[in-house]
């Protein structure tokens, strides 16, 4: 294990690495503060020189594990890898210089995109409209219940305060219900699918919608999918599609064909925007024709050949101060123009990916389901439990290895649960590497099991307290330093 030391552990006092420029404003131009604004003694920020800082921070960087460093087989979350030219098109002074209350004759062609972005999503997606006011996933979620509200409320059907959610749903789905106010009803799976016969116990004239995603979080085609949607239409009800799955459909289905009303999409998962750090996302959200009315404005029209924003009266409301992450959506943009026709391909690529590494791991990972997956699949644990090591110790393993943990104890349906999700971009040789891994660590398992409970080995930090560090947190450096002496 090597020690990365801090900045301040750097520090030499008397170094310098930037010195602010003399301002070129003569002291009448320049803002008077008070004096009660003034530091009364020097901020105690560290002195190194700027080949130190470069170093510094080059090597903090090179430690961690990203898309572009190592395979990230991160379950439910399509880490796919970003193309460069998704970059650099966003990087374009005419994108990214843009400010949003410039008049709009002098965004013409940036209000094509958004509309023909909009057309794009509502090809693949199968439904009749689309908005891309939402800054993230989540946000699309709450965004399309903010719709099926509305849509219930327009036509005075107010008793409806129930959503439906499988117990396999993703964790937001029902914090988003519970946002808007409704009342959400669990309905357990079977089999890794939602169970009809359930489902029809719980459907009545209450029943708002239902939230769910094909395939499901175990990574299984809902093959009732079309039964699950006349049970919900023929209550009254709505469907809502997470698209934190669509990935395996592209080229394969389409949410709206499966009788889904509404929908949201991931731009940082299925089309290839950035993913992580706390943004920035995109979360479209979709919806079938009865539904456009009650689209979040502003919505882009069209009129001849110019392009304007509306706000019909009947929009669930507006969600956004502006109009969406509009960088985010060029990146989006730019992959689905760039993949063109090839986007059939990507559906079917995800999902043999994901069957080629289950079939091969089967034999020492015990699956949550013997059949074929999708775009990911679930194991629970290693089939072999004598040694006592755990899904989080194979996960910590994983580290040594230079590649990224799969997605652990998700879904909660299992208690060792281990979700893979290579999607479409990894190659064969980067599988078989995943594969021969995950084998390792199950043959150390029997032989030296010792060597992965007490995993990582060879990363900056080894195994944390991992209760402690959530509790009682060291975030000082003073106090960080007094550990360290002790």
């Amino acid at each position: 294990m090597t020690y990365t030391k801090l900045i301040f552990e750097l520090s030499s006092a008397g170094r310098i690495g930037y010195q602010l420029p003399v301002t070129e404003f003569p002291k009448s131009k320049q803002a008077s503060l008070s004096t009660s604004m003034f530091r009364q003694e020097a901020a105690q920020l560290p002195e190194v020189s700027e080949l130190d800082i470069v170093r510094h921070y080059t090597k903090v960087s090179q430690k961690n594990i990203g898309i572009e460093s190592g395979f990230y087989p991160l379950g439910s979350c399509t880490m796919k890898y970003n193309p460069k030219i998704n970059d650099e098109m966003a990087s374009l002074d005419g994108f990214k210089l843009i400010h949003p209350t410039q008049p709009l004759e002098t965004v013409q062609p940036l209000l094509k995109i958004y509309f023909d972005m909009a057309t794009m999503l509502n090809e693949i997606t199968g439904m009749s409209g689309t908005s891309l006011n939402t800054f993230a996933g989540a946000h699309g979620e709450l965004a399309g219940l903010m719709i099926m509200k509305s849509y219930h409320q327009a036509r005075g059907d107010t008793k409806r305060t129930k959503v439906v959610i499988p117990d396999s749903a993703h964790g937001t789905n029902p914090a988003s219900a519970m946002m808007l106010g409704y009342e959400t009803i669990t309905i357990k799976s079977k089999n890794g699918m939602v169970d009809v016969e359930a489902l029809k116990q719980v459907l009545n004239d209450q029943t708002a919608g239902i939230m769910l995603t094909n395939p499901n979080t175990v990574g299984l085609f809902e093959k009732d999918i079309l039964k699950i949607a006349k049970l919900v239409h023929d209550v009254g009800g709505l469907l809502y599609y997470d698209g934190a799955n669509l990935n395996p459909l592209l080229g394969i289905a389409r949410p709206g064909d499966m009788g889904f009303d509404i929908m949201h999409m991931n731009l940082h998962k299925t089309f290839s925007t950035p993913h992580g750090g706390g943004g920035p996302g995109s979360g479209p959200v979709s919806v079938a024709k009865h539904l456009v009315p009650y689209l979040p404005k502003p919505v882009v029209v069209k009129e001849k050949d110019q392009y304007r924003f509306d706000y019909p009266t009947t929009s669930c409301g507006q969600v956004g101060g502006f109009y969406g992450n509009f960088l985010v959506v060029i990146r989006a943009y730019s992959y689905i123009r760039t993949v063109a026709e090839d986007l059939m391909h990507v559906g079917p690529h995800a999902v043999l990916n994901a069957n080629y590494i289950q079939a091969s791991l089967k034999d020492v990972y015990k699956l949550v389901a013997n059949q074929p997956c999708m775009h990911e699949f679930v194991m629970n644990g290693l089939i072999d439990q004598t040694t006592g090591v755990k899904t989080l110790d194979i996960a910590k393993r994983c580290l040594d290895f230079g590649i990224h943990a799969p997605t652990i104890y998700f879904p909660m349906l299992f208690d060792q649960s281990i979700m893979v999700e290579p999607t479409e971009v990894e190659s064969k040789e980067t599988l078989d590497q995943f594969i021969a891994i995950f084998r390792q660590i199950a043959q150390e398992s029997k032989t030296n099991p010792d060597i992965v409970k007490t995993a990582p080995h060879h990363t900056p930090v080894g195994r944390l307290d991992e209760v402690s560090a959530a509790r009682n947190p060291t975030l000082h450096y003073a106090a960080l330093q007094k550990i360290k002496e002790n």
